[in-house]
């Protein structure tokens, strides 16, 4: 279908929107801490919500999408959005008793928001541009990349002229406005929708399919990996390698670069080369990442280690995405936001295992030995067979 410039662009800007809102509390840290002086404790709980609720959002988000839409949907998870920083700016005036519970709800709000914006920004890309649907689908997760990238940036820039505030409020209206054009452009969703009800009987549901548990569970394993890259790299180098603080935190954003980098640079190979031999690669340059960051021991290193992490993983998971969709094209919503939820367990349970291995593996041996993470994805990625390059996605429809 040929979709209006304006709804295209505004379902884009979403996914810049939502990598801006999943960053902002991080991002916030030191003035969250300065304004009530959170522990390391109740700083580190107020994530916990987090990964909860989008993990809740984006389990019931595929059956919000078959009952409401998946417009009504997208303007439900931009709102999640929107209240998750309307609850950042009012820790700044809330009493002291209501800073933890708020933060607690929002950040609540921010993993719904993730959680059901998993199914329409992940089933309206490709459903636009069929021809260069997995092209699209990257596009979109590195605009989602861009805004955790830009997001620091923008926090730092509020809090130096001494109007940190301006931030939240910030991505609160932006988000409204983004809620607004989804609610009255013509993004259509009927078709997608009403197709995956019709033709659930013609064959069987994902659920029951091993090819759809084995995309599970390269989706946790990935998850496992890029969080042992990102979420480690600065307790890594500083505690690990003994590299001053500078050097640590411009190696975890050169990670992050990287992976935008990575993700655009491969929307465009996609072109011209073929999906599940570039798809089947990532992994393979993720182990070598795992294996030679022990190496790491000088500044320069490190930081070229960091960016190599950052391009090996840089497109895996949307890639993941647009092959699970491919498998499964009469339930481009429901597998597409099971795969959110696995990411996110991923993210859950990988920070909790490397927080406990760390009391009896060295940073180089956890590194070497997170190398199984992408070694067992590869094996399942290989293990899946292609399906009927005939399956074509049900197309999308104005209401």
């Amino acid at each position: 279908m040929r979709a209006a410039a304006g709804s295209v662009l505004a379902v884009y800007l979403t996914g810049l929107a939502q990598g801006l809102t999943l960053v902002s509390y991080p991002s916030s840290s030191v003035q969250l801490r300065a304004m009530h002086g959170l522990s390391d404790a109740e700083y580190g709980l107020i994530f916990l919500p987090q990964v909860v609720a989008a993990v809740v959002g984006a389990t019931g988000g595929a059956a919000l999408a078959r009952r409401l839409g998946l417009r009504r949907l997208l303007v439900l998870a931009v709102l999640a959005n929107a209240l998750s920083q309307m609850a950042l700016a009012l820790v700044s005036v809330v009493p002291a008793g209501s800073v933890l519970p708020t933060l607690l709800a929002g950040t609540a709000c921010l993993g719904l928001g993730f959680g059901l914006l998993g199914a329409p920004i992940n089933a309206y890309p490709p459903h636009w541009f069929p021809r260069q649907a997995n092209t699209a689908l990257v596009v979109m997760h590195s605009l989602i990349g861009v805004g955790l990238m830009l997001g620091p940036q923008v926090e730092a820039s509020f809090a130096a002229a001494g109007r940190w505030i301006g931030f939240p409020l910030a991505l609160l209206a932006l988000t409204l406005v983004l809620a607004a054009a989804a609610a009255r452009l013509p993004l259509g969703d009927g078709g997608l929708v009403d197709g995956t009800d019709r033709r659930r009987a013609s064959g069987p549901s994902p659920a029951r399919d091993p090819a759809f548990w084995t995309f599970v569970l390269i989706a946790v394993l990935y998850a496992f990996a890029e969080g042992t890259f990102s979420n480690w790299a600065v307790v890594y180098l500083q505690d690990g390698k003994g590299l001053p603080p500078a050097i640590a935190a411009a190696a975890l954003s050169v990670f992050w670069g990287a992976l935008v980098g990575g993700r655009l640079l491969i929307s465009l190979l996609l072109l011209w080369l073929p999906t599940r031999p570039l798809w089947k690669l990532l992994p393979v340059l993720m182990i070598a990442a795992f294996l030679l960051l022990p190496l790491a021991d000088a500044a320069a290193p490190a930081i070229v280690l960091f960016a190599f992490a950052g391009l090996a993983c840089s497109a895996f998971f949307p890639l993941s995405i647009a092959l699970v969709t491919e498998y499964f094209p009469q339930h481009v919503a429901w597998v597409s936001a099971m795969l959110i939820a696995a990411l996110m367990v991923g993210v859950g349970l990988g920070s909790f295992a490397i927080g406990a291995l760390r009391s009896v593996l060295s940073f180089e041996s956890l590194y070497r030995w997170s190398a199984l993470y992408p070694a067992l994805a590869l094996v399942l990625a290989v293990s899946l067979k292609a399906r009927d390059p005939r399956l074509t996605l049900p197309r999308l429809e104005s209401r």
